[in-house]
């Protein structure tokens, strides 16, 4: 099939460019404008070139003498930097205009005479000191025909950093609105000119480069139809592997490839920099180049300069032999919950060895691992995270938290990614993007996500998805060597009864652990898909939903022992008082422990600090016991509603004597 190209071997928005010079007058060009860009021109070879060079190859095929370029910075000048565009440039503006700054007055003159209008109007003050009437014979001044107004060459005027023009964003004085009224009238008032030495009847255009569709006034294209938007895309995976092709000789032992590797090197680059721009794989080789990174290793290049560290925690013998061994000891502090801890860490051992999404396309930038957290209130899932985060990077503080319950409205997301341009708190940037760059190997929990609101769960899907964010400065965060829990009590309580405002209770302390998980697991994705209707989120859960039991009667037990002891040993380091508990207060302290298990280790320790601590701090603190003083409770009587808690307790002097 006959391709529909203008200019084969250009991408295609150049090609869009060049094939409405006969209907557009004027042109916005947005998006990723800093690139480089792989020119493929038949029977040449292929070669990456900045874009106002990629600008003046299409356009020289269209018959074009030169590029009269502005910008805020250098004013003034011609591409290519050749005799005849000079000519040609000077043949239109004159030969004191090259290399000036002008005022915006004055830029609107090069305009008319680039674009070919016919000049202004004086300003009004001119006119009025010219009110004498003219002398007699004198004719009135003749407007120009279309052959007349023609320029002098065809060319096209390029204003770069266009959204810098103005001097406060989004306010403009009335020089600044004088300016691109002018240009708006100027769109709607130019004419298409034939030339004897170029072929076709075609617009000497205005084209605007700018970083955001919006940088420019909207009202200066909306409606505007002489004026064509068009975006630059960020390049795709076969743009990049092309591109990789060009770079991967010129990689450290690249010159040795044969050239079925160099095409499979070619694709891991490729794959490694989604989402990333072909300049930036030109650094990446520099950077492999500098350090002496192999081709085959070409990966690690990339990471490096996604995330600005050489050392790669995951990579260490260390944690796998960590996670290999954790099992036992983490069973130590999260009580009670095998089969989760079970699955948390089959699933790190595929986030360990890079396994995560091995399924889709392209897996390099997605997260580590990602868990989802299920199950009732103060059963360890708080705890676990910390505890992935110690085995992991053995560092309990390589954990950042987030409490859901706080991102409840819609604008709260700003926190996050950080507010657009023009909002409070835009230079802040955002809480999680912010705290991923400055670390990026930790471990991110998400607690309650049910209570955040939906569009704030939007932001997760890119993160799920490609494995980063762009914040509200338009900085990428890259979350691919992090670990992402998300933690919920859905499927513990039903939804409220509007008439009692009460839930009832789906699952209790009874319900054994297969009907525990097949009730959460339905909840979760009842909320997902019905409730929120983000199925495309639950989907990028997959199966990393780990479901956490309650505590049962033996382990509630197991864990007011260690509290109790916990408080033994803060007594005695914070006081210097050796505290003990007779038999009778033991039982007390077991009975009460286990007399409610809705509430998981939370709850028992709840009961100790209102019936154990609060008390005991009181006895202390009204007698006076002194450091170095041995304390026994000899008896507990727990609280009620109207009757606080109290204990009988014997207080001896370290020797043995009575104080």
């Amino acid at each position: 099939m006959e391709s529909d190209s203008l200019l084969p071997g250009c991408p295609a928005f150049v090609d869009e460019l060049a094939g409405t010079l006969s209907v557009q007058s004027q042109f916005v060009l947005h998006g990723n404008l800093r690139d480089v860009f792989l020119l493929r021109p038949p029977g040449a070879p292929s070669r990456p070139v900045s874009l106002v060079p990629l600008l003046w190859h299409a356009l020289r095929e269209r018959g074009y003498a030169c590029l009269v370029c502005y910008d805020p910075v250098d004013g003034v000048t011609v591409y290519p930097q050749t005799a005849p565009a000079a000519a040609a440039a000077q043949s239109l503006l004159g030969s004191r205009v090259v290399g000036r700054r002008p005022s915006l007055e004055q830029l609107r003159v090069h305009l008319a005479k680039v674009v070919g209008v016919p000049p202004q109007p004086p300003p009004e003050d001119a006119v009025a000191q010219q009110e004498s009437p003219a002398p007699a014979g004198t004719a009135s001044p003749r407007p120009q025909t279309h052959a007349e107004a023609r320029p002098a060459a065809r060319a096209a005027f390029v204003i770069d950093y266009a959204a810098r023009i103005t001097r406060v964003p989004g306010q403009l004085d009335p020089v600044e609105r004088d300016f691109f009224l002018y240009c708006q009238k100027l769109a709607l008032t130019a004419s298409p000119f034939a030339y004897d030495d170029a072929p076709g009847t075609l617009f000497n255009p205005v084209i605007w480069l700018v970083d955001g569709e919006r940088d420019l006034p909207a009202w200066l294209t909306a409606g505007v139809e002489p004026i064509r938007t068009i975006a630059i895309g960020t390049p795709t995976l076969g743009d990049r592997e092309r591109f990789a092709g060009l770079l991967t000789p010129q990689l450290p032992a690249g010159r040795a490839l044969d050239p079925g590797a160099i095409a499979k090197v070619s694709r891991e680059f490729a794959r490694s920099t989604e989402g990333m721009t072909l300049r930036s794989m030109t650094d990446i080789k520099r950077l492999s180049v500098d350090r002496g990174i192999p081709a085959n290793r070409i990966t690690d290049a990339a990471r490096i300069y996604r995330l600005g560290v050489n050392e790669n925690p995951w990579r260490q013998e260390s944690v796998r032999r960590h996670i290999s061994e954790s099992g036992p000891r983490v069973a130590k502090r999260v009580l009670g919950q095998p089969r989760a801890i079970g699955t948390t860490l089959n699933i790190l051992k595929r986030a360990a060895l890079g396994l995560s999404g091995a399924q889709a396309t392209s897996t390099v930038t997605r997260p580590r691992g990602v868990l989802f957290f299920a199950g009732p209130t103060g059963v360890g899932k708080t705890e676990l995270a910390k505890q992935i985060a110690e085995l992991l990077f053995g560092d309990v503080t390589a954990y950042l938290r987030f409490d859901m319950s706080e991102f409840g409205a819609q604008h709260s997301a700003d926190r996050l990614v950080g507010a657009p341009p023009g909002y409070v708190g835009f230079e802040a940037g955002g809480e999680l993007t912010g705290a991923v760059r400055r670390r990026p190997f930790q471990v991110v929990l998400f607690d309650e996500i049910e209570k955040a609101h939906p569009k704030v769960l939007d932001k997760f899907l890119q993160i799920l998805e490609d494995g980063r964010l762009t914040d509200g400065q338009g900085v990428t965060t890259y979350f691919s060597e992090c670990v992402l829990i998300f933690t919920s009590n859905l499927g513990v309580l039903g939804k409220e009864n509007p008439d009692t405002h009460q839930r009832d209770v789906l699952v209790t302390a009874q319900t054994d652990y297969p009907e525990l998980e097949r009730v959460v697991k339905s909840a979760v994705r009842d909320h997902f898909t019905r409730e929120l209707g983000r199925p495309e989120l639950l989907n990028r859960l997959g199966d990393n939903i780990v479901v956490f039991d309650f505590i049962r009667e033996p382990v509630a037990r197991e864990i007011c022992k260690l509290q109790v002891d916990n408080i033994v040993e803060t007594v005695k380091r914070e006081l210097d008082i050796s505290l003990t508990f007779a038999a009778a207060a033991l039982a007390t302290v077991d009975k009460e422990c286990t007399a409610d298990l809705s509430h998981g280790a939370r709850g028992i320790g709840n009961m100790l600090e209102s019936n154990v601590i609060n008390p005991l701090a009181g006895k202390l603190f009204d007698h006076g016991v002194q450091s170095g003083a041995e304390v026994e409770i000899l008896r507990l009587r727990p609280g009620d509603a109207l009757r606080g808690p109290d204990l009988d307790m014997d207080v001896r002097a370290r020797s043995g004597g009575r104080p």
